[in-house]
């Protein structure tokens, strides 16, 4: 058995008697006390990688007790002992071991065929950066998906990430991905745990990487093994549906805030502006001040949004041209002086009522509506003015 390679205090790579030197393909694969099906599982590499003519390296990321690491070993994997720190985790610790220009990942309880790797390396060969496996598309042993999984969270996991990011899957909790090493890299996962399913194929397709999807054999647990949601309890697929949802909503700013943003603003400054000299009638409705102080109810909000979703893009950066433009147009200089300026304006507005209130006895007597126009304006630069020293200094950490 050849020595053992340490490159981090936590992380020790132990290498088989018969290594591959040259792979073309890393089959990278997180063990936690798998030692009832690690064997089988190499011996189905192997299989797969010689039916689908290519070489490759299996990469074995272990956190076992069990001994899961020795099998592997003598089985002819390279093993990356690792500290229990998270599914999501393993993947990034395993990064920088990685030798192949392609990347499989999976699960190692024979879940998943890794005989059948054709289905992945074909469409990497024809220039496919993200290889997305399902399956949904492809074949389900009977027991082997929980009618709760099958029927109702992969389903509706799936509909809502595709529905918020425009993408075409049909099965996101699928283990079984393939993608270059470049584009996992590109990818740059922070999630730790079971999320980092979600921020994987999300992040693929707000890159617009090229993606292709595959059909699996997806089979039930092997007898005497208990999966790791079956080992955690009955709330651990819930706690995991949990947090792939907050993947998606914290990866999703233009969603949930820039678009919906932009019309709120649009949409109150707009009631405002009609109402700013007194009511107006538009067939049967009467616009007055409810209606104005509506409005300034959703520009503030609105313009919030706007802003919190323009930060979220720019500090995500999944489209470095949109982040280009916006410090292109959103200087500091611009910012700074574009918000006092509108403050200012606004302050003038309200000065008729400031005047006429110290004058009538500390009353209003009247509604001057131009002056709530000039409150929404002075919110609005303030706004504006703490937004751009916001943006300026998530900018200048980027640089």
């Amino acid at each position: 058995m050849k020595k053992p390679i340490t490159v981090d205090p936590d992380l020790i790579l132990r290498l088989p008697d018969k290594d591959e030197a040259d792979p073309q393909i890393s089959i990278v694969i997180p063990a936690l006390n798998e030692s009832l099906t690690i064997k089988e599982f190499v011996t189905w590499c192997h299989e797969g990688l010689n039916k689908a003519g290519i070489k490759g390296e299996i990469l074995i990321v272990d956190s076992s007790s069990d001994g899961t690491d020795d099998i592997a070993l003598a089985a002819g994997a390279r093993v990356l002992k690792a500290p229990q720190r998270g599914l999501g985790r393993a993947y990034i610790d395993a990064i920088p071991f990685i030798r192949g220009k392609y990347v499989i990942l999976g699960d190692c309880d024979l879940t998943y065929d890794f005989r059948e790797l054709k289905t992945f390396v074909a469409p990497l060969h024809a220039g496919a950066e993200f290889v997305m496996g399902s399956r949904f598309l492809g074949y389900i042993e009977p027991g082997a998906m929980p009618a709760l999984h099958r029927y109702f969270g992969t389903p509706v996991t799936t509909f809502i990430l595709n529905f918020i990011y425009r993408s075409d899957y049909s099965d996101i909790h699928c283990g079984m991905r393939a993608l270059t090493l470049e584009a996992f890299k590109r990818l740059n996962l922070q999630s730790q745990s079971w999320e980092y399913a979600s921020e994987m194929v999300l992040k693929a397709a707000r890159m617009k990487m090229r993606i292709a999807q595959a059909p699996i054999r997806f089979y039930k647990d092997r007898p005497g093994r208990l999966s790791h949601h079956k080992r955690s309890g009955w709330l651990s697929p819930w706690h995991a549906g949990w947090i792939n949802l907050k993947a998606m909503f914290l990866n999703a700013p233009e969603f949930f805030l820039f678009r919906p943003g932009a019309v709120l603003f649009c949409i109150g400054f707009f009631l405002v502006l009609l109402t700013s000299w007194g009511p107006r009638t538009i067939g049967p409705v009467t616009f007055s001040l409810h209606w104005m102080l509506f409005g300034m109810t959703l520009a503030t909000v609105g313009c919030g949004a706007f802003q919190l979703g323009i930060l979220g893009r720019v500090y995500n950066n999944f489209d470095p041209d949109f982040t280009v433009w916006i410090r292109r147009v959103l200087t500091y200089d611009r910012g700074t002086l574009g918000g006092l300026g509108t403050a200012a304006i606004g302050v003038m507005l309200t000065i008729p009522t400031i005047v006429s209130y110290l004058f009538g006895g500390l009353q209003l007597l009247d509604i001057r509506y131009f002056s709530i126009l000039g409150l929404l304006l002075i919110i609005l630069g303030f706004q504006v003015f703490t937004f751009t020293l916001i943006f300026e200094l998530i900018v200048n950490k980027q640089d």
